[in-house]
């Protein structure tokens, strides 16, 4: 009995031997490789100093007719300056483009435009006080003072309307003088008003309309935009 014992132990002892080796268990196990988490380094950090290999950039791809890339030199640029009150003074803009080189077009348009410097005073409430102030006034020499429908609802006494900053500011210096104390606002009007047109070399810089005034010392209130599309104004 403890000769049977000793056969199958044996065979048992076998068995686990036999299943360690065939498993690689048995043998010295290797040294394990440390795995260390990835880290972007320069390549200048790097002990060999190995840099990259240079990447040539590509191409610059050519601007196609009609495309958004690349600067557009052969595209109109088309623009208005305006609006102008008459035909003098749209004249004079002309030729002073026309000097400069340019082709000026001439367009008329219905629009609003700048008429004035208008000064005024408020129109006092009672009407008897209204009466004794445009007294006052063309006693002052203020001849042309008139009762009119005012820029809001109510009326006002309207002392003139300037082109001109100067004879504005002397009408006020005149009405204080009288002791009053007198308002200034734009003026505008609805009607024909005249536009120009020029086409601008891609080389030309923004317009400037100072350029562009009238008669010395009058005012002349001028735009610059995009020329109207075909077909409209």
């Amino acid at each position: 009995m403890t000769l049977l014992k000793s056969i199958v132990v044996c065979l048992v002892l076998a068995n686990v031997c036999y299943f360690l080796w065939e498993h690689g268990i048995a043998g010295a196990p290797e040294a394990a490789v440390p795995v260390v988490p990835g880290t972007l380094k320069l390549a200048s950090e790097s002990p060999g100093g190995v840099h990259p290999a240079p990447v040539e950039p590509a191409p610059p791809e050519s601007p196609r007719e009609g495309g958004s890339s690349g600067l557009l030199t052969n595209v109109k640029r088309c623009i208005s300056v305006g609006p102008f009150r008459d035909v003098s003074e749209t004249a004079h803009a002309a030729s002073t483009l026309r000097s400069g080189g340019y082709d000026p077009r001439q367009r008329v348009a219905e629009g609003e435009v700048w008429a004035g410097v208008w000064v005024y005073l408020p129109l006092p409430a009672s009407r008897p006080a209204a009466e004794q102030t445009l007294a006052k006034l063309k006693a002052g020499g203020i001849d042309d003072a008139l009762e009119m429908p005012g820029p809001n609802d109510g009326s006002v006494i309207s002392l003139g309307l300037y082109s001109e900053p100067k004879r504005a500011q002397a009408r006020v210096t005149q009405a204080q003088a009288l002791g009053f104390n007198p308002a200034i606002a734009d003026r505008k009007r609805n009607g024909n008003v005249y536009w120009i047109d020029i086409d601008l070399k891609p080389t030309d810089g923004f317009l400037d309309p100072s350029d562009l005034q009238g008669e010395s010392g009058r005012i002349v209130r001028l735009e610059v935009k995009g020329c109207p599309v075909s077909g409209t104004q």
